[in-house]
């Protein structure tokens, strides 16, 4: 919100005095006269308050110029487009300058000609006063406007807050990003807290006051303090909290009862994912701790910008983002392809919204539906390709492999063959960590998928990539939305396996880093995303519970349930054989993996296209050995039978018994009893 625009709370009136007195010629007018005032004030210190009356006219003659140069050098500064409630030394240091450049045509004038215009030649030290009262004088009106404003605007704050019940609240950073928390919390009506102090670790700052709001401690007599004072949230505002920092106050927070909340960052606020309140609970991803991607803008636009872009499978999580994505670079039209008619509509509706500039044309179709797809890129000659379409869910493809075939295999094949006729440019091939030493029909499907594009990309001009990554946070299906509604129901968590671990990014990470390796792929690169540490599924299980106030193992009891049906208890991003060299981009690295000859691939996509025809799927997991060797599938379920018994494998209860904790349950997988299970997407 602006300086001169009003405050809702404050009233419509006093807005309305506010935004007239605040306008820029009324600063201008003010300014003139502060001016003024201070080369009069120096004429008159400097003749110890009696001005000779010979030096009164050359004052008189001499004050018409100097307003006209000093106000020229606060514009040429850009003084006037500054918002004054949010100066900081930065634009201090641009004020000193503009007064210092208004005193140096007087000085020269005066010393470069001595004898000319004797009535416009101001004295060297009337100038230099003349500099340091101005510079007081427009400062001061400013500083005063500020106090002034900030005192109506508490006061209409505080009749709004007084009306409310507030939450005493605890602040945890006293820097930067506290004080400008501080700032917003007592400018508005509609924060329902009252804050009751800082931590910060610190020490120096302990006892000190930091706008208006004391510092009461370091972190760790955080539970001192909210037993004490009677705290009922925590607000974390450190600008740039590591994951571990995050951890580390949460877990403080976990001795006692007490919500823990956090100011969001300014990358939350460019994406959109902050509402009008200042403060939000934190989020599984802010324990994460994952950077904002560094993109290259330049190279993007080259490849997005007035191009005809089609995304597949636009409905989905990753789609709709690389859609959101690629929007903000300006494609000429932007061709949303999805088969389901409900999320088709979501997305298109979202991105008319936020992108009314771009020209979005929704079409509802299936990849594998060759008439379709040709009569799409007739018509539309999209540019570049981004294949998300995919049956992406691990357990349910091993009981549905034909499927995966159908959609992962075939319709990749039959977009990229079309893509290729069509003379796409550049054709990127959505891909998985666990297309790597596969252990499910899922991974095989991907797995196989790249050779596809791999093998198109040999034939044809047009460029193929494929990109890996792992787990993204809040994708349809994984791990974190089902945590999330277990928790909401008060439990059980169920975590298959105690020392399970995954790679994770955000989805919005994930989807600029897909679009980042189109821009430099050239053509048969399968890139791999650096998708930093793993981490235990069962560490994100007990973190979430933290974050919703309750206790692991005594609010919210969390179940081991075993490994279901081709699930891994690692990922890998490549094997072992393979080379993994950088790219210029630090956070996207290419895979040397070996080629497959494609009449080999061909050969073998045809036995698994006819197979998954045939509603084989016992003969679709033999070809897909036969044609990826480095795949552990086994016969039906993934190799692994049905539990008929109460009780899982000895090694599995002692695993879980082990990695867990005490509060941990091992709970029988009865045949039949199947629920809604969390492992992993």
């Amino acid at each position: 919100m602006s300086e001169t625009n009003g405050r809702t709370v404050a009233g419509g009136g006093v807005g309305r005095g506010w935004r007239k007195f605040l306008s820029r010629r009324v600063q201008v007018a003010m300014d003139v006269c502060a001016i003024a005032a201070a080369f009069s004030l120096a004429y008159v210190f400097r003749f110890d308050f009696a001005i000779p009356p010979s030096y009164v006219h050359g004052l008189l003659v001499q004050l018409p110029w100097v307003i006209v140069i000093q106000v020229a050098c606060l514009v040429a500064f850009g003084i006037y487009n500054l918002i004054w409630r949010y100066v900081g030394l930065a634009e201090l240091r641009r004020f000193v300058a503009a007064s210092v450049a208004g005193a140096v045509p007087l000085l020269l004038g005066r010393l470069a000609f001595p004898d000319v215009l004797a009535d416009f030649r101001v004295p060297v030290s009337i100038t230099l006063m003349t500099a340091a009262f101005g510079f007081g004088g427009v400062l001061g009106l400013r500083v005063l406007r500020r106090i002034v404003y900030e005192r109506f605007e508490r006061e209409s704050t505080a009749r709004d807050r007084r009306r409310q019940v507030r939450k005493p609240v605890l602040l945890v950073g006293a820097g930067r990003a506290g004080v400008l928390a501080v700032r917003e919390i007592f400018g508005r009506g509609d924060v329902d807290i009252e804050v009751k102090g800082f931590v910060d670790d610190d020490t120096e700052k302990v006892g000190s006051v930091i706008g208006d709001v004391r510092v009461l401690g370091t972190a760790e007599e955080i539970p001192r303090l909210v037993r004490e004072l009677g705290i009922d949230h925590v607000v974390i505002t450190i600008a740039k909290g590591s994951r571990a920092d995050i951890l580390r106050i949460v877990e403080i927070c976990d001795r006692v009862p007490v919500k823990v909340r956090i100011v969001p960052g300014l990358y939350d606020i460019l994406q959109g994912r902050v509402a009008t309140n200042p403060i939000r609970d934190v989020e599984i991803e802010d324990l994460l701790g994952r950077e904002p991607v560094k993109l290259d803008a330049e190279a993007l636009q080259g490849f997005l910008g007035g191009k005809t872009v089609m995304v597949t499978g636009a409905g989905g999580s990753i789609g709709s983002e690389l859609a959101r994505q690629a929007a903000r670079y300006d494609p000429g039209r932007l061709l949303l392809v999805e088969r389901s008619e409900p999320f088709l509509f979501q997305v298109e509706q979202e991105m008319k919204r936020h992108f009314p500039a771009t020209e979005v044309v929704p079409l509802i179709a299936d990849v594998g539906d060759e008439d379709r797809m040709r009569q799409v890129f007739v018509k539309y000659r999209p540019e570049v390709v981004l294949h998300a379409a995919a049956h992406k869910h691990v357990p349910m493809m091993e009981g549905n492999p034909c499927e995966a075939v159908k959609n992962n295999v075939l319709g990749t094949r039959l977009l990229g063959q079309v893509a290729a006729e069509a003379e796409v440019e550049t054709f990127v091939l959505i891909s998985t960590d666990k297309a790597v030493n596969p252990s499910s029909v899922m991974g095989a499907s991907k797995r196989v998928a790249e050779l596809v594009v791999q093998t198109l990309e040999e034939k044809h001009e047009t460029k193929f990539v494929a990109v890996r990554f792992g787990n993204v946070l809040g994708s349809t299906g994984s791990v974190i939305p089902i945590f999330k509604e277990q928790i909401r129901r008060g439990g059980p968590v169920t975590v298959t396996h105690p020392r399970m671990t995954r790679y994770f990014m955000t989805i919005p990470e994930a989807a600029q880093l897909v679009l980042q390796a189109g821009a430099i792929g050239e053509g048969g690169e399968i890139f791999i995303l650096d998708m930093g540490d793993p981490v235990r599924i069962i560490d994100v299980a007990r973190d979430m519970i933290r974050l919703s106030g309750l206790r692991p193992d005594e609010d919210v009891e969390i179940q081991i349930t075993g490994l279901r049906p081709g699930e891994k208890l690692f990922e890998e991003l490549a094997t072992t054989d393979d080379r993994v060299e950088k790219t210029r981009h630090p956070k996207i690295f290419v895979g040397k993996i070996p080629r497959m000859t494609p009449a080999h691939v061909e050969a073998g996509v045809e036995a698994l296209v006819a197979a998954a025809r045939r509603g084989d799927g016992d003969e679709v997991r033999r070809a897909f050995r036969e044609l990826v060797p480095e795949a552990k599938l086994g016969p039906g379920n993934g190799g692994k039978p049905e539990p008929d018994t109460d009780e899982l494998p000895p090694e599995v209860v002692e695993a879980a018994r082990a990695g867990a904790g005490e509060g941990a349950k091992v709970i029988p997988l009865r045949k039949g009893h199947r629920g809604k299970q969390a492992g992993a997407k």
